[in-house]
């Protein structure tokens, strides 16, 4: 195994240095703003952009549902995303502390380091989630309802490390949980087409989140905690190749089944085209992991934002053909 992280300066956090909070936050709020991971922005961009592919997908079936409550579906979503992943990092922290202390990444963090108390992060969580639920209540009432029925999988997630050698699979099903609620803002129902574009973000978030947790796998052998990382070892290509291709051949299919009774076949090829880009990602992503290596292993990780922007920019073009 390659070195991991330098040690990092006083108050600040292993993986994560040099970034804005570093720079800029004031000195007091920087360790409330990294129990939030706001110096990590990459696990916000997770979270939103499958709400960004079913709002897209939604509008791009059915142009005429274009509006301002659109606009604000896309802006919301974006600012609740924020705050959710604030609140979900928080109490991920709070479950994992004892943990956290025991991982050389992540015993930096401001829960272990003692630099917020349990009490603090605690009051913390609940503001971000009670500001978030404000924003929730200007949705659809469907979109309300699956945004309270998220709260469970979000509550059970930092748990299913300690029961199951899936911990991604209950992160997909927490992390991808935006692209019924945005589809059900957007549209007011639910349909097919928005639960393969959520099953299909379950596949990515298992293949991104298995490369992310190559990083700790030693010490997650050390004190007990089960990874896919850990299961799928030496055969991790071959099992991130199913899930390349299970991934893009369900939002294939979603795409196919909302964008197929439009009868507009350069908007289904378009959208398609958004697909083709995303699984040529992951394929790069692939070809170039090495998961002894902690650094490429992060670079990959972070790599997702443009692989998930890929489909959203497509979609979103598919209107104006």
């Amino acid at each position: 195994m390659r070195p991991r992280h330098d040690a990092p300066e006083a108050g600040t956090v292993a993986d994560a240095v040099g970034n804005w909070v570093d720079r800029f936050a004031p000195a007091p709020t920087r360790p409330y703003l990294r129990l939030s991971r706001a110096d990590r922005p990459i696990g916000t961009w997770l979270l939103l952009l499958p709400c960004w592919w079913a709002v897209a997908l939604a509008v791009a079936a059915d142009p005429s549902g274009l509006g301002w409550h659109t606009l604000w579906i896309v802006a919301g979503c974006g600012i609740g995303a924020v705050l959710m992943r604030g609140a979900g990092c928080t109490w991920n922290d709070l479950t994992d502390r004892d943990i956290d202390a025991r991982v050389a990444r992540t015993r930096s963090r401001p829960l272990p380091s003692g630099q917020v108390s349990p009490r603090g992060a605690a009051a913390w969580m609940v503001a971000q989630a009670l500001v978030a639920f404000l924003i929730l209540l200007t949705f659809h009432p469907l979109a309300i309802a699956l945004g309270i029925a998220s709260l469970a999988l979000v509550a059970v997630y930092p748990f299913a490390k300690r029961f199951t050698w899936w911990p991604q699979i209950f992160l997909g099903l927490a992390f991808n949980w935006g692209a019924l609620l945005a589809w059900a803002a957007q549209t007011g129902s639910l349909s097919a087409a928005p639960v393969l574009l959520y099953l299909s973000g379950i596949a990515w978030t298992i293949f991104y989140d298995t490369i992310y947790a190559h990083q700790d796998r030693e010490d997650d052998a050390l004190i007990g905690v089960k990874s896919t990382a850990l299961l799928f070892g030496a055969n991790t290509r071959r099992w991130l190749l199913a899930f390349l291709v299970l991934s893009v051949v369900l939002m294939a299919l979603a795409v196919v089944m909302a964008l197929l009774p439009r009868d507009s076949l350069a908007a289904l090829l378009l959208g398609l085209a958004g697909v083709w880009a995303f699984g040529w990602h992951l394929t790069w992503q692939l070809l170039r992991l090495d998961q002894d290596d902690p650094d490429n292993c992060l670079r990959l990780f972070r790599s997702n934002r443009d692989a998930g922007l890929l489909p959203a920019l497509f979609l979103a073009a598919s209107l104006f053909v």
